[in-house]
């Protein structure tokens, strides 16, 4: 593998987040993905530690943060999900490129290099994303690919039906999303109101055709992604949009008995394989 020369790169930032459930040797596997594995390695990855967690999770922290020395945790005394962890580590992050990254999944050694020259070349674009493959068990037991659109254009339309970026694969300019609000706390969405409301003030967002990240999936992110929690939780995202001119009466309609459907009444093994049939590629 070559390396860049980070001269002639600007410095950038990897935001994690880690909470009680996170496994220690996935979390190893993730980090080194995004430090010692990148061809254009971060100056710093800020590991915001959601509350307490059981003591080998803490000494596989200790451990990696000693042998690769631009891991900073961040420890937070209670668990407040996810919006409310990534919120305080963009406050803490120094640099202006900062890449999000989940404890459990694993970059592709060109990731930061692809991105970071991208966002370079196109000072317009906020946030760029790419292609993500998912796996089960063994990262080379890939079971499907969630395409994404790549112009920005191609991007804002996709918004009014689905998230038009995979979160895990992106990276973003700080200064625009504190612009737009910060992260902020929304059940299993956070992203996805974020990513409104950049597009609400006129940022672009973008996704490059490269795979740029492997995630970790099973039956249990189908059992997420389903009940009532998650589809009021959905819909209020719907109201949201449709209520900020980011979808009109047609597609609120649409979207809002499809979700319905899926999310409500659709046990978990048919959500899974509607998700891997019609929402994902071989």
């Amino acid at each position: 593998m070559t390396k860049c020369d980070k001269s002639t790169y600007p410095p950038f930032c990897v935001l994690m987040s880690v909470y009680r459930n996170d496994k220690p040797e996935e979390l190893r596997l993730a980090v080194e993905s995004v430090t010692v594995r990148q061809t254009l390695p971060p100056d710093e990855v800020v590991l915001v530690v959601d509350g307490p967690i059981a003591e080998p999770l803490k000494a596989e922290i200790d451990a990696l943060q000693r042998e690769i020395g631009t891991i900073r945790p961040v420890w937070l005394a209670e668990n407040g999900g996810l919006g409310r962890a990534l919120r305080i580590g963009m406050e803490q992050v120094a640099y202006e490129l900062v890449a999000r990254m989940d404890s459990d999944d694993i970059s592709e050694p060109t990731r930061f290099e692809k991105q970071v020259r991208y966002l370079e070349q196109h000072p317009d674009i906020a946030v760029v994303g790419g292609q993500m493959t998912e796996f089960i068990g063994d990262p080379a037991n890939v079971v499907a690919m969630r395409p994404v659109p790549l112009e920005a254009p191609a991007v804002r339309r996709y918004f009014r039906d689905r998230d038009p970026l995979n979160h895990v694969t992106v990276m973003l300019r700080r200064s625009a999303v504190l612009a737009a609000g910060n992260y902020q706390p929304w059940h299993l969405d956070e992203d996805t109101y974020l990513w409104g409301r950049l597009l609400e003030r006129g940022y672009e967002l973008a996704n490059l055709p490269d795979v740029l990240v492997s995630a970790r999936v099973g039956a249990e992110m189908y059992a997420r992604r389903g009940g009532w929690r998650y589809f009021r939780s959905d819909v209020g995202i719907l109201r949201w949009k449709y209520r900020h001119g980011l979808t009109g009466p047609g597609r609120f309609m649409y979207n809002y008995l499809v979700r319905f459907v899926v999310q409500v009444l659709m046990p978990n093994k048919m959500r899974g394989w509607l998700f891997r049939t019609f929402l994902r590629t071989k």
